[in-house]
Order: structure tokens, then sequence, then C-alpha cells
């Protein structure tokens, strides 16, 4: 690559660096100050996130390294994970919230979105839930070395060379992270939002989420996807070889959002539709 486009590169990683960072604050200005209290006559919300028309082909990328590791079983590339549709043509890994929401129950959150593990050369779970001021525990299963690099509401950049050595930070600013490895396993992403309150949900394989315990009162609800668009490559440094190497630069999340009026001891529903138009 000559000097221009890895000018270009640079450029093109700077501007996205700062929207990050700007999706972050401006997140954690608008979610601040929410206080728990007592909810007795709450309603429910639930829902589904769901595909129309032709699904997009699967975004895959080449095992560059390890393969022994990586790709056990020889098939030479690996899904970047960016779109799951399941049988019914639920959208998975869709996280939907409440935006406006000031006032509600303690903050709880799935046990498993709250612990990363590298394995296979994949960051499991795709898409993690962490609680404002809560730590994140991470490890790695595999027998290689792995960097956990953290962009956005979080900055971090950890190594993890040795199996199943847990290593634990706190997130404390909600907002996005955008996580990566460093490690030239290129391929290796997932996305993290620290929350300030319980009313988010992650979606399963059937697009299903679910609030309960909602305070009466109107809210704005949000379904945001990682995107599944394969912008280009961009060149990254591999820390172990000290090589260059051509990492995947993805398109922007998308966000679609909606009105719901939960009353008391009502159930509501709320379904989001996407598409590639």
């Amino acid at each position: 690559m000559g000097y221009q486009g890895i000018f270009m590169r640079t450029v093109v990683c700077s501007f996205y660096g700062l929207a990050l960072l700007l999706v972050a604050t401006t997140f954690a200005a608008a979610q601040s100050g929410y206080k728990v209290i007592s909810v007795t006559d709450g309603g429910t919300i639930s829902g589904t996130v769901r595909w129309s028309g032709p699904a997009p082909r699967e975004l895959d990328f080449p095992v560059t390294k390890d393969p022994q590791i990586c790709d056990p079983q020889g098939k030479k590339t690996v899904s970047l994970e960016r779109l799951i549709i399941g049988p019914e043509g639920g959208v998975a890994n869709t996280i939907v919230y409440l935006k406006n929401v000031s006032a509600g129950k303690a903050l709880e959150l799935p046990e498993q979105r709250r612990h990363l593990d590298q394995r296979r050369c994949h960051y499991i779970p795709h898409i993690l839930l962490v609680p404002e001021k809560a730590d994140l525990q991470m490890k790695s299963s595999d027998a290689t070395l792995h960097t956990i690099h953290m962009d956005g509401a979080a900055s971090y950049n950890l190594p993890f060379p040795f199996q199943n050595q847990i290593s634990s930070r706190s997130m404390s600013t909600p907002g996005l992270v955008n996580l990566r490895c460093n490690g030239g396993h290129v391929w290796m992403n997932a996305e993290m939002m620290v929350v300030p309150h319980p009313y988010y949900a992650v979606t399963d394989e059937s697009g299903r989420f679910e609030f309960t315990s909602v305070p009466p009162g109107t809210y704005q609800i949000v379904a945001w996807h990682e995107g599944w668009g394969l912008a280009g490559k961009e060149q990254a440094f591999d820390v172990l070889t000290e090589r260059a190497v051509q990492r995947p630069v993805f398109t922007e999340p998308k966000t679609w959002e909606k009105s719901v009026t939960v009353n008391a001891n009502q159930p509501s529903t709320v379904n989001f539709v996407f598409g590639n138009k």
C-alpha cells in the first residue's frame, strides 16, 4: 500500500474512532441520572426483531494465523458474526433498550453477557451488556496470545498470553465499546454496551426480547444493531510477529426507534423489522 493509501486509511480510522467516542459521549449524557425505585404496578414490554427480504451473504474472513487453534475443522475461513438470522427470520444480537427511562427497578443483567472468553479465536459472547461501574471479567481459553483492545466508552489494550487467566476491568462510563484483537487474529470483533439501567436486552436467535417491571409511562424504545456490511480493510499491526496485517473495516451500526406506552400491570408489544432497503 502506498503512502497515500496509508494516509487515507489513517484518516478513515481516526474519523471512525472520533465517531465512536462521540456516540459513547452522547449515549452517556442521554442516559445519566437513573434512580432505583420500588416498582409495584409495572408492565412488560416484549417483541421481536425480524429480517425482511433476502438475507445478505454471510461475511467470512480467511484464517491467517494459528489455524490449529482457530480453525480446527479446516474450513480456512471464519464467520465475522455480524448478522445472525434464525430459522424463522429473527435477528439475534440486537440490543434493544428504553431511551428515556429515568427511574425503575434495580439494575440486573444476564450474567452470561458480563463475562468475556476468547475461544477458538472468537470473542464469546459477541455482544456484551455490562452495568455501569461494574467489572468485566475476561479470560482466554486458547493456547495462543490474544489481546482485547477497546475503543469508545472504555479504552484498554490487554494481553492474554496465558490460558484461563482471569483479568478484570471496571467499566466506569456508560456507552458503546468496540473490541478487537491486536494479536494478529484480525477477524475477532465484539461490541459491548456499558449500561446505566436494567431495561436493556440482547435478542436471541428468534429475535425476541422482553422487559419486566417497567414503570407506567411513555418511552422511546431503540433497536441497535452493529451492522452487517464490510467497508473494506485497513492495515493493522500484529504485536507478536511485529508484522503488518489486514483487518476488516465494517460499516456503521444501525438504529431503529419507536414510541411505546406502558400501562400498569399490562403487557405492551413492540416489533422491529430490519432489511437492506
